[in-house]
């Protein structure tokens, strides 16, 4: 059998056997065992040699997984968190970003640690280039995942990248010690990308957002970028324009090759010098999927082009993913090569040929256009074109006393304007339609307006890539300052579709959905003779992508049921009750605390953390969602989770007006939710459950500024078992429900103030007689939650503890008579 593309199956196979091996384990001799026999056997049997060849591929895909397992992380001689002196070389060079420098530090081998230094007052960072060894005094801890289902396993992706701790330090604990260290290629290729950021920095130095982006469009390094710069980007689909990818290795090396040929260079040394250009731009961007993907392709492109072989597209990109994932398997799962690869072949499968049948031949009838003699050559549609377009020119020149030469320009230069839109708008709508399901599985997205958005933001930030290199080059503020406006043009495009964007977003699918999509788009990218089996093949994808934009299924709770999950959000609270008749209330969304610094963490805990779990469970609404008071550890992440969820109210315990709350207060309105101001009552049936609020009291009043007494407590009750959640409650506030006789017996307590000494009192436990205890804290937290004393305490009464820093995710079950308790994490981490 003869393939068009005869790499693309046994890539698929070979992905296949990746995919297999990862969620099912086999032994390691056994897979080379059947990936050997295989292919001995398709050697031979030539009936079979297809299918045998195919299960060879499946089985060298999952011994390749298995073989090259990352080895057990190396261990400090010292215990985390404790001060002591590091020493290694720097290899990947210090960026200062907001207010913290950070560089990777091989302490040894293989054994990578990831630094941020930070700095009191306005301080200067130490120059820390790629290949110095340094001295730092600080505390070292690994990094911890956020223990939720479904969540970034965080640790595996830097273990891949050989780091096995995050390192703190003072900047002024760093010494230089004089020595070298490093390999001088990467010195070389740092030290350009030194100079081009030093240069950006220069030309726009009163100018942090140019400066940022610009470093972020041209070298890709996006430590001076603020989130909530590329929102609009993000939201409108054209984020991958933004950052480095392979259209940036194309426009580079393209404008590179066009002056060595004006200058005359050879065609071979031409390709060459092009090829080189290409891999020097993508070690300069750090090597990430979509530039060594694009420098890969155009060096076998260039290959093939000496031997005078057209390569085709899908079978090029077959060949290079092929290369990635012999070289490391476990790249497979990596979101910026899926998207990267997709991207491009479904330029192949789709585009393409659509462009080929469409505006392609029209575009290339252009060329030569005076030349009459070469219509003969052209299809007659092509003909007939070039013949309308000539008279074209002859009108405009009977009009206007022109030159023949620049009436056809004035001709064609529009004509070539409208193609170029067109394949720009025909390549966003299939990669638009393709990428749906990877947008949704990764981001919870999926762009209406990108179609309209990339015609005009992919061609200004295409055209800032050159231009801004040249700046670069020429320290040129006349170019930066075109650069700039290129620039803001895209930044404006971008905001102005971002107004008109539905801001859905949308929960895992389920597999058959997954599945269903993907086999459909691989139907319709078949070539058939005849056209029903396509038009099917698109009827089905349009029916299963509509299911996963309209999303019509529940979210997925028990029904009949309280469930009650405490969300691992770091050092903080949020709580998600999932009511017996439906309704969903969550009550904080975690945070991280500033300490004053003005820039916020790049870490957005409800966008983060809360949503993609809350995703995982299907949930597209929320009924009500529950500040219990304004710390920025209870409501830093709840902007997000009310732009994310839209629900009908917000309850609120006591507020007073500070910076936090009057931010999610006009997030709220802007998005018509009721605020309710909750306050000691009777209690009340919402959703088959009984919810109580026992304080703020109704006297209660606030400080000026927020106080964890502020907090909104609620006592939730289905038939026998009850649930009491404090949020900070502390001492005072304890004292005065247990004076006042209100508290009864509760099964289950959510530890206040994430078991801190200052909540939690023994008359408290005693009056509420409680069987679980849940405990909401950081791992190995800087305010040493939860006390030991209120452990003791708990552990006195044989109250049953869970913690987040700990088990995880807890959640727990209750039918109204009997409560179950399961953790994600069963046993505490290392």
């Amino acid at each position: 059998m003869r393939l068009r593309e005869p790499l693309l199956i046994p890539f698929a196979a070979l992905a296949a056997g990746i995919v297999a091996a990862q969620y099912h384990p086999v032994d390691l001799k056994l897979l080379l065992s059947a990936a050997t026999a295989c292919a001995l056997a398709a050697i031979r049997i030539r009936k079979l040699r297809f299918p045998l060849a195919i299960l060879a591929c499946f089985a060298a895909g999952a011994f390749l997984l298995k073989a090259r397992a990352l080895p057990p992380p190396p261990v400090l001689s010292v215990a985390d968190g404790r001060t002591s002196l590091f020493s290694g070389c720097v290899v990947e060079p210090g960026l200062t970003g907001q207010d913290r420098e950070r560089f990777t530090l091989e302490l040894d081998p293989g054994a990578r640690a990831q630094v941020s230094l930070y700095t009191p007052g306005d301080s200067p960072f130490p120059a820390l280039p790629y290949g110095t060894v340094v001295e730092v005094q600080g505390k070292a801890r690994r990094p911890r995942n956020f223990l939720n289902p479904g969540a970034f396993d965080n640790q595996h992706y830097l273990a891949r990248r050989q780091i096995y701790w995050n390192l703190s330090a003072r900047a002024d604990n760093v010494h230089l010690t004089g020595a070298r260290c490093g390999n001088p290629l990467r010195r070389a290729i740092f030290a350009i990308r030194g100079a081009a950021l030093h240069r950006l920095d220069q030309l726009y130095a009163k100018d942090d957002y140019t400066n940022g982006m610009m470093q972020a469009v041209l070298v890709g390094v996006t430590a001076k970028v603020d989130r909530l710069w590329t929102e609009d980007y993000r939201r409108t689909g054209t984020y991958h324009a933004l950052v480095i990818s392979g259209s940036h290795i194309a426009v580079v090396a393209a404008v590179f090759l066009f002056f060595l040929r004006i200058l005359g260079a050879p065609r071979t040394v031409a390709l060459f010098a092009g090829v080189t250009v290409a891999w020097l731009y993508a070690g300069i961007a750090g090597l990430d999927p979509p530039v060594a993907r694009s420098a890969a392709g155009m060096t076998l492109d260039a290959f093939g082009s000496l031997f005078y072989r057209k390569a085709r597209l899908l079978n090029l990109v077959a060949a290079v993913a092929l290369f990635f994932v012999i070289a490391d398997p476990e790249v497979i799962f990596d979101p910026g090569f899926q998207l990267s690869f997709l991207a491009v072949a479904l330029i192949g499968a789709f585009a393409a040929p659509a462009i080929e049948a469409t505006s392609a031949p029209l575009a290339s009838g252009l060329t030569q256009l005076a030349n009459t003699r070469r219509d003969i050559h052209f299809a007659p549609r092509v003909a007939q074109f070039r013949i309308e377009m000539r008279l074209l020119a002859t009108t405009l020149q009977l009009w206007l006393p022109l030159p023949a030469g620049l009436a056809q320009t004035l001709i064609t230069l529009p004509a070539r304007l409208v193609f170029y839109i067109w394949e720009i708008f025909v390549t966003s709508a299939f990669i638009q339609i393709g990428l749906a399901l990877p947008m949704i599985v990764f981001f919870h997205r999926l762009p209406a307006s990108g179609l309209t958005a990339n015609v005009l933001v992919v061609p200004a930030l295409s055209a800032v890539v050159p231009v801004g290199f040249a700046a670069i080059l020429f320290n040129s503020t006349g170019l930066a300052a075109i650069a700039k406006w290129l620039l803001l043009v895209s930044q404006w495009a971008a905001g102005f579709h971002a107004r008109w964007e539905p801001d859905w977003r949308i929960p895992q699918p389920p597999l058959w959905l997954a599945v269903a999509f993907t086999l459909a788009l691989i139907l319709a990218a078949v070539r058939y003779r005849k056209h029903w089996p396509r038009t099917l093949a698109w009827t089905a994808a349009a029916t299963t992508l509509a299911l996963l934009v309209v999303w019509p299924f529940p979210p997925d709770f028990p029904p009949g049921e309280l469930e009650l999950s405490v969300i691992d959000v770091g050092q903080g609270d949020s709580i998600l009750a999932a009511l017996p008749q439906g309704r969903l209330l969550l009550i904080d969304a975690g945070g991280i605390p500033t300490f004053g610094r003005t820039h916020k963490s790049a870490l957005d805990i409800g966008e983060d953390v809360v949503s993609p779990w809350l995703w995982t469970r299907s949930v597209r609404r929320l009924d009500v969602v529950a500040m219990t008071h304004a710390h920025a550890d209870h409501i830093g992440g709840m902007i997000a989770v009310l732009k994310n969820f839209r629900p009908r109210e917000l309850w609120t315990g006591a507020v007073s007006l500070n910076p936090a709350w009057n931010e999610l207060r006009l997030t709220a309105r802007k998005l018509g939710i009721t605020i309710r101001e909750m306050h000691r009552g009777e209690p009340f049936e919402y959703s088959g459950a009984r919810v109580q609020v026992l304080a703020p009291a109704t006297d209660y009043t606030p400080r000026d500024s927020p106080h964890n007494n502020d907090s909104l407590v609620l006592r939730l009750q289905y038939g026998t078992t009850s649930f009491l959640l404090t949020g900070d409650m502390e001492k005072n506030i304890e004292r005065q429900l247990v004076a006042d006789g209100i508290l009864q017996h509760t099964d289950v307590l959510k530890v206040g103030h994430h078991g801190s000494r200052t909540s939690t009192t023994p008359d408290l436990l005693d009056a509420l007689t409680p069987t679980i205890g849940l405990i909401s804290a950081g791992f190995e937290n800087s305010y040493g939650h939860p006390h030991p004393a209120t452990l003791q305490s708990l552990a006195d009464r044989n109250i049953s503890v869970f913690r987040t820093d700990q088990n995880g995710l807890i959640q727990l079950r209750s039918n109204g008579h009997r409560i179950v308790a399961t953790a994600f994490s069963e046993t505490p981490p290392p």
